[in-house]
């Protein structure tokens, strides 16, 4: 039963958050043609050319596994809807409305350029946010106003996936000794400041004081549900059972700070069964496992002259 769930999982959740819809909308394919960042990237080339994150590091680690990268993703996601600001910019500028899979894949090879893509590319992908960010501004629906360059606001969506990631890993994968965690914290300086990142936490007490500060403004909203049942109803992948969807998506709240899931009004309905707990802990590490020749992490290895199943090895 275990081995057949495996397979799923890993086809459900090779390397990225979440797989495009098999159709998106007009108003979708006209927003996605303007992306700065793509959906798919050759990182063997140009040979030679570094990382911001060295072969062997917990970053590279982390980052191939499929499992952590898709709960921390909707962790942060969940961390980010929280604020009105995030979730009014994120809803009213950008595809996500009618395409949350698709922009949570982009977001999510964002992410791998900034650990295992070539700097320069790196450097014009996140230009790129960044040029696309200096355009979102608005109202909340109370009224305040918003920008997404509010240093504020880059600081906190930052740490986000920080945090997102890490934890997912370490709790659903191995666990990482307070050196690893210490590394991760302190390892991603550069790569944040180049989005605008001003406060940058280098441990989790520092994410969660960040957090402390923000917790006034955090709410309850109906998209934090619809986000958390696109995620869990499998529409997505519907060959692929849907209670591993469940389960993905209640491990994301599971990492939620607990003073966020109540905020969020995220009720028991969404609490990780024993049996879902072990399950997902054991596709986790089955993905660790897994050597994926099309991963970012095996062709970024290429490219520096590494044996390919550099990131999996231990």
């Amino acid at each position: 039963m275990l081995g057949a769930q495996v397979k799923c999982a890993r086809r459900m959740w090779n390397g990225e958050v979440m797989n495009e819809h098999a159709s998106i909308t007009k108003t979708a394919d006209k927003t996605y043609q303007k992306s700065t960042t793509p959906t798919k990237f050759d990182f063997t080339k140009p040979a030679g050319e570094p990382a911001f994150h060295l072969p062997g590091s917990v970053h590279w680690r982390i980052f191939k596994n499929g499992i952590a990268m898709a709960i921390g993703g909707v962790a942060a996601v969940l961390l980010e809807f929280a604020d009105a600001r995030i979730r009014s910019g994120v809803w009213d500028h950008s595809v996500y409305p009618v395409d949350p899979i698709g922009r949570s894949q982009r977001t999510g090879m964002a992410a791998m350029l900034g650990v295992y893509g070539p700097q320069n590319m790196a450097r014009k992908v996140i230009a790129g946010v960044g040029r696309m960010h200096a355009k979102v501004s608005g109202e909340t629906p109370s009224g305040e106003a918003y920008t997404a360059l509010d240093p504020e606001l880059l600081d906190w969506v930052s740490a986000t996936a920080q945090y997102g990631f890490l934890t997912a890993y370490d709790r659903f994968v191995y666990s990482l000794s307070a050196e690893e965690k210490h590394a991760y914290w302190t390892g991603g300086d550069e790569v944040a400041k180049l989005y605008g990142v001003t406060e940058i936490p280098h441990s989790e007490s520092e994410f969660l004081a960040m957090m402390i500060r923000l917790v006034p403004r955090f709410e309850p909203h109906q998209i934090n549900s619809d986000f958390l049942e696109i995620v869990s109803s499998g529409k997505a992948r519907p060959e692929i059972p849907k209670f591993i969807h469940k389960a993905l998506a209640r491990a994301a709240v599971d990492i939620l700070p607990p003073i966020v899931r109540e905020k969020l009004e995220l009720g028991p309905e969404w609490d990780l069964s024993w049996l879902e707990r072990q399950l997902v802990r054991f596709v986790g590490r089955q993905s660790d496992k897994k050597v994926e020749p099309e991963h970012p992490a095996y062709q970024a290895a290429l490219r520096l002259g590494l044996p390919g199943d550099t990131a999996w090895r231990r």
